[in-house]
């Protein structure tokens, strides 16, 4: 065993401890209730644009972008692109690699990774910014509901071809919002990489912290992945990942494609 496996495997055994640490658990929550008050999710950025992340979840996502390789991200909700910029960065990290290891001049245009941003709404300013970014070359939008038939049938084809896939989905938080995403896009993940279903963590929160919203408690993403993974074995979640972050956004939301 090598230094850095051995490494790893007691990360994974201390990782596994936290996970069972009852009291950190709620430390854990209650700084995440009050964190949410200051909107603190909001105040972070990737290479120039806002994320709407936690730091947590914006590392656990690199960690699972280099590890699966994947050659088509999919993600439900852009807001300001923060999150296709970093899909998009490391999977040009990923080009920059594979053309070291091989010996070979890098063209970064001529990679055939690609994110994949659904949105219903594409803001103009939004929109500049990020085909002006220099990750746009990586970049394709598609304006209209997730979950309407004629983008689901787009975003399927846009991904005919690609053999490798990972699903972010982020969008509107409701149960049958967050079902109905699930169940058009989670098909599309490839065995051994992820379906990421952000905001669960509104299952955890009180109430009132969404006073304007239409989902809360009993009506969000993590009761949807409750309800999908009823009928979808071929979906795990990924505790380990929920062991090692401790404050997420998507707790229960990590789920790993075994079959």
């Amino acid at each position: 065993m090598s230094i850095y496996e051995q490494f790893r495997r007691e990360c994974i055994e201390e990782t596994a401890k936290q996970g069972s640490d009852e009291e950190l658990a709620r430390l854990s929550l209650e700084w995440t209730e009050s964190a949410n008050a200051g909107k603190y999710s909001y105040h972070f950025e990737w290479l120039s644009r806002p994320i709407i992340q936690y730091p947590q979840d914006m590392v656990a996502m690199q960690e699972l972008i280099w590890r699966i390789k994947p050659d088509l991200i999919i993600e439900t909700g852009i807001a300001h692109g923060g999150s296709l910029i970093l899909s998009a960065s490391i999977l040009a990290l990923q080009d920059y690699a594979d053309a070291v290891e091989s010996g070979r001049q890098l063209d970064p245009r001529a990679s055939r990774r690609r994110v994949l941003g659904i949105d219903i709404d594409i803001r103009t300013h939004n929109r500049t910014a990020i085909e002006t970014h220099p990750m746009a070359h990586m970049i394709d939008m598609i304006q209209g509901s997730s979950i309407e038939p004629e983008v689901i049938a787009q975003v399927q084809e846009f991904a005919n071809g690609y053999k490798n896939i990972l699903v972010c989905l982020d969008s509107n938080h409701t149960h049958d919002h967050a079902l109905a995403e699930l169940e058009a896009y989670a098909p599309l993940t490839s065995k051994g990489s992820y379906c990421v279903v952000f905001d669960t963590i509104i299952e955890d929160l009180p109430a009132e912290i969404f006073p304007d919203r239409p989902w809360g408690p009993g009506d969000n993403p993590k009761t949807a992945v409750w309800e999908y993974l009823k009928t979808h074995p071929e979906f795990e979640i990924d505790k380990q990942i929920d062991n090692k972050l401790l404050i997420s956004v998507a707790p229960d939301g990590y789920l790993k494609r075994v079959r």
